[in-house]
């Protein structure tokens, strides 16, 4: 069933919480120090209360709310203390009680942010010049409560001179703080802040507004250059694709820092997106990072819009149910990539590159020999914090790349049994009109399938859940192959697949020897079945030099070319622990890097797809021929040497 509300679920709320309003001052001034203070008044009635801290992070898809940097706790009623229990055995609930004639209980404490730039939203956010504020960090609501039920007035300080960009409605600037317009708990969550030092705003599209807001640890990093007006692209392609919008203004904050974890979360009306401080100054790092904002902003539509029912929770404590998480993430990773070349953030060649990469990545993912996609999204909220070592095998949250094969399959077949419609008609008919202002419209499995069958009748039930329940060996390359394109190795290195090792400061030897290790020789995975797992190498190992050379990335590569075709087997030497061991693998293959490789037999599909919709790419100027030059001895030179 489709259920239509408001942005959030409702259910029913203390009556005095529908009426009263939650007042929430966050003074973020000793950011630079990743300290906040946080005072609340809450509307309170004498008795048992209990005040819960938000737990299930919406977009997290797990329990990740960080509790533990929450310190300083206190509780006062009528400016005398309230002594407060937390709860033995959910540890994001404190308990008290609310003394007579109190009306509100007065919450202090304090949010400490990690110094590490590591993680996701529970990451490091603060530096001396730029900070995210999560508010779901720097909250305490009644347990109990539907956070739509929960109106908040907040109240913001930051350092001096430093400005802010949010999706909430300014009303007022006294002297050191900004005042918001009072919300929702829900919509409050949903539009968290970037501010900074250095912040500037580009307008992407008007009516509505889409902003892209860039914080940074200088005014270089925030410079973008010829990324302006790609960015404008994007806003003008997705429109383009749903037909439709479900914001009243759409803001991208976009913090361009190495003092921050690095990750993208989506909300309704913006995008909290971080990437390293020199993404746009370096050519390696832009080229690994485009595709975030296309993925962030197609979320507005898939996911926050129209969203999984189970994942629609009525407040942040009831825990997320995940199987279709190869929609809500899987479907968005695909029309992310489909955008970001429509956009041109990647010319059709190197969106390609990225395809291969994936479709090669999955291909030799032996995990997926018994473990099942759908599995993968049920157990997200375990998989997002698994770590690196026998991640082939484990399986990680495969519904994001895997699922874009699978979509890519989804949209061929749309296009062979109609001859004129696409995926983008699916889109619009899912996720676009009418227009308006953000709400949650739920939907389940058989909603998807039904909408597909709109678009043309066809088994979609029996074909997704084959797709998504099924185990093998091999990758859901059929998309490919419908595309008019199929997967094949090379021994040159791709341009995106090159500079995504640069950038990452490691080698990955997936689809060769089986192994992937940073620029150390540390290795992060062995891939089982291939030829370093058979001789006897695995993750955490460290490879010291590899055909008696001391290994870095470049020397790993070379040996590989230089062994293709001969008898004799690469040799490694490994430390393991404090011990020192030589493997001997049996390859002689040379390098082989993923690339895709045109199918004369069948119609270039995939470029259709990937093309714009609303700009004609210009095409590449060729360069210039070499002028020749003739060299003749001077008569100088001519003398001096005889």
């Amino acid at each position: 069933m489709t259920i239509l509300i408001s942005l959030g679920l409702t259910s029913t709320a203390p009556r005095a919480l529908a009426q009263d309003v939650l007042t929430l001052d966050v003074d973020a001034r000793e950011a630079p120090r990743r300290i906040v203070h946080v005072s609340e008044k809450v509307p309170a009635q004498p008795g048992p209360m209990a005040l819960v801290y938000p737990k299930w992070v919406p977009g997290e898809h797990a329990p990740t709310g960080p509790i533990t940097d929450l310190v300083g706790l206190k509780l006062q009623a009528n400016g005398k203390p309230i002594p407060w229990q937390r709860d033995p055995v959910d540890m994001f609930r404190f308990q008290f009680e609310v003394p007579p004639g109190a009306s509100s209980v007065d919450v202090a404490f304090d949010f400490v942010s990690p110094p590490v730039a590591e993680g996701f939203s529970s990451g490091a956010a603060m530096t001396p010049n730029v900070a995210v504020l999560a508010w779901n960090q720097a909250v305490l609501y009644p347990d109990g409560a539907a956070s739509d039920a929960v109106k908040v007035k907040p109240r913001l300080r930051l350092p001096e001179g430093w400005a802010f960009a949010t999706a909430l409605d300014a009303t007022a600037r006294p002297r050191d703080a900004v005042e918001f317009a009072p919300v929702s708990l829900t919509t409050l969550v949903d539009s968290p802040v970037l501010a900074g030092r250095h912040l500037r705003v580009i307008e992407l599209a008007k009516a509505p507004a889409v902003r892209l807001n860039l914080a940074g640890e200088s005014e270089e990093a925030i410079q973008i250059g010829e990324y302006e007006q790609r960015y404008k692209q994007l806003a003008a392609e997705t429109a383009a694709l749903f037909g439709a919008h479900h914001y009243e203004h759409y803001d991208f904050l976009y913090t361009l820092s190495d003092g921050v974890a690095h990750f993208g979360l989506e909300h309704h009306q913006s995008s909290d997106d971080r990437t390293a401080e020199r993404t746009f100054l370096e050519d390696d790092l832009k080229k690994t990072v485009v595709g975030l904002l296309p993925h962030e902003y197609v979320h507005s539509w898939n996911a926050k819009y129209r969203r999984p029912a189970d994942l629609a929770t009525p407040d942040f404590q009831k825990p997320m149910k995940s199987p279709l998480l190869w929609v809500y993430e899987g479907l968005t990773q695909y029309l992310g990539e489909v955008l970001t070349a429509r956009s041109g953030l990647l010319t059709l060649g190197q969106e390609r590159e990225q395809l291969a990469r994936v479709a090669a990545y999955l291909d030799h993912r032996p995990g997926r020999e018994w473990r099942p996609l759908v599995d993968t999204a049920v157990a997200a909220q375990l998989l997002y914090g698994a770590r690196p070592d026998w991640a082939s095998w484990r399986r990680g949250v495969d519904f994001y790349d895997e699922s874009t094969l699978i979509w890519l399959e989804v949209d061929t077949v749309i296009r062979q049994q109609t001859g004129n419609k696409s995926l983008d008609d699916f889109c619009k008919k899912f996720h676009g009109a009418p227009s308006g202002p953000p709400q949650v419209k739920t939907y389940t499995f058989d909603d998807v399938v039904t909408a597909l069958n709109d678009i043309v009748p066809y088994g979609w039930k029996e074909h997704l859940e084959s797709r998504v329940n099924s185990t093998g060996s091999r990758a859901p390359l059929a998309g490919l192959g419908n595309s008019g394109w199929r997967l094949v190795y090379v021994d040159k290195a791709p341009d995106t697949l090159r500079a995504r090792e640069e950038a990452g400061k490691f080698v990955d030897l997936t689809t060769s020897i089986g192994l992937v290790a940073k620029e150390d020789g540390f290795l992060l995975d062995v891939i089982p079945g291939m030829a370093a797992a058979k001789a006897g190498v695995g993750p955490a190992m460290k490879i010291v030099a590899i055909n008696g050379r001391r290994f870095t990335p470049k020397v790993a590569r070379a040996a590989l070319a230089l062994g293709k075709g001969k008898p004799e087997p690469v040799e490694l030497i490994v430390q393991n622990g404090d011990f020192m061991t030589v493997h001997k693998l049996d390859y002689n293959e040379g390098e082989r890097w993923p690339a895709l490789e045109r199918d004369p037999t069948k119609p270039d599909v995939l470029t259709a797809i990937l093309s714009p919709r609303t700009w004609k790419p210009t095409a590449p100027t060729p360069p210039p021929a070499p002028k020749k030059t003739v060299f003749s001895p001077s008569r100088t030179s001519s003398a001096s040497s005889r």
